[in-house]
């Protein structure tokens, strides 16, 4: 098949590698002219893991190419994907003016019939703005549908490959076929497309990242129970994971979600609820367990240090909010950082990922490793804020070396707390017991 797929960022770039994967022809537009060049001179301009691959061996086989013209984009799709930003507002709610801006372009260059696929996280009734915006401008056949994506940034390729489930919205027959036709291949063992309604569609993308929060933010609140009635969250995970009712996933407790989706996702259904006038008590607290979440490894420094941070030279390693991406959009590491920095302590950090990305929001607030090991000459502590392999099983002796004082605060319980007590290391972790070591005079 024919594809465009507006807008080349994470959704869009990573949307139309895996379409092009099993053999259709797809355009991908932006305006960032910029990006375009760099994409079609062959620089994948995210990191996600395995993308690379099929991205250089679909460029070379001319499956999938680059352009800013929309004109020129969607001239020949039989699809049109719209994977556009959705930037939260102030009050919460999803920005739709790129979303419906190209909608009304796409209707002033429509000449016969094409799918117009919502790929965005969008608010419920958006399918229906999209057709209104279009049929100002064009009067002839098409069709909006609204198909979510799910893509878990990390493993998106495996996700978009071979996918749980494919959501798509729609009540017309006829690109329900066609959207069969297409994804055929990707459900080929057995794994469900599942038809619904376009608003039913919108509202189970938001159902399911705000589900995902709600038990991420439980699992905070248990472990801080934990650490206050001397019980351990590894044990409490494991006895109600194996429950199948709960499941084992989403259940670790940390410094709080982050990056483009949960966050934005939870307030864009707080925004929905309140415009029905409806109060989503539920998720009022998510927020406000997540807010505060981001902080608790915080107080245990600030505990630690007799609140007193002036001087104090923190290694800090992991930025991005989770492994296996360069995405440090509202990840708990900057707000720890900042707050590190505001109390009178220096950072000198180290992401694998993540770094640039930094840079370029902080500049110079902080100090950047180029190597894992080389935050922690004379740090008086480390902190650990993304669980990156690397981070796993590092050479414990070799910090103790290097370090000024034995001391690790982990967010992600990344290291075993026996472990830590054996080697000698002051180590304060999220919901486990503290490993008290005698402080160093």
């Amino acid at each position: 098949m024919k594809i465009a797929v507006i807008g080349t960022g994470y959704v869009g770039l990573v949307t139309g590698t895996c379409l092009a994967e099993t053999g259709n022809h797809v355009i991908c537009v932006d305006i960032d002219e910029k990006k375009i060049n760099k994409l079609r001179n062959g620089k994948v301009t995210i990191y996600e893991p395995g993308l690379e691959k099929l991205f250089e061996r679909n460029l070379k086989e001319e499956r999938i190419s680059f352009t800013t013209s929309l004109k020129e984009g969607i001239e020949e799709a039989e699809i049109i994907f719209l994977a556009l930003p959705t930037p939260p507002g102030e009050d919460g709610s999803a920005d739709l003016r790129y979303v419906l801006g190209v909608a009304s372009e796409i209707g002033k260059l429509l000449s016969d019939y094409k799918i117009i696929v919502d790929k965005s996280t969008v608010p419920v009734g958006t399918a229906e703005k999209v057709h209104e915006a279009i049929a100002a401008n064009y009067d002839g056949e098409f069709d909006v549908v609204s198909n979510p994506e799910f893509l878990r940034e990390g493993v998106a390729v495996d996700d978009f490959m071979k996918p749980d489930r494919i959501v798509i919205g729609t009540t017309s027959d006829r690109a329900k076929e066609v959207l069969t036709e297409l994804y055929g291949p990707y459900v080929r063992q057995g794994n469900p497309l599942v038809f619904m309604d376009e608003r039913s569609a919108e509202l189970t993308k938001y159902a399911a990242n705000a589900f995902l929060a709600v038990k991420i933010s439980f699992m905070n609140e248990i472990a801080q129970m934990c650490e206050k009635l001397g019980a351990d969250v590894d044990m409490v995970r494991k006895g109600i994971g194996s429950d199948d009712r709960i499941g084992k996933r989403f259940l670790f407790p940390g410094i709080g979600y982050g990056g483009s989706c949960f966050p934005k996702d939870v307030k864009a259904l707080m925004h929905s609820a309140k415009e029905v006038k409806y109060e989503f008590r539920i998720l009022d607290a998510v927020i406000e367990v997540n807010e505060k979440q981001k902080l608790h490894l915080v107080s245990k420094i600030k505990r630690y240090y007799n609140n007193d941070l002036k001087g104090k030279h923190f290694a800090f390693w992991g930025l991005a909010f989770k492994p296996n991406t360069d995405d440090i959009r509202e990840a708990p590491a900057l707000e720890i950082i900042q707050s590190l920095l505001n109390e009178g302590a220096t950072v000198c950090a180290f992401d694998p990922e993540a770094m640039e990305n930094v840079k370029n929001l902080l500049g110079d607030k902080l100090n950047y490793a180029e190597l894992q090991y080389d935050c922690l000459e004379n740090a008086d502590a480390l902190v650990v804020a993304t669980e990156w392999n690397e981070f796993r099983t590092p050479d414990f002796d070799k910090l103790l070396s290097m370090m000024k004082d034995p001391v690790i605060f982990d967010g992600r319980n990344v290291y075993d707390v026996q472990v830590m007590e054996k080697k000698g290391f002051h180590y304060e972790s999220i919901g486990r017991p503290l490993v008290k070591q005698p402080k160093l005079v």
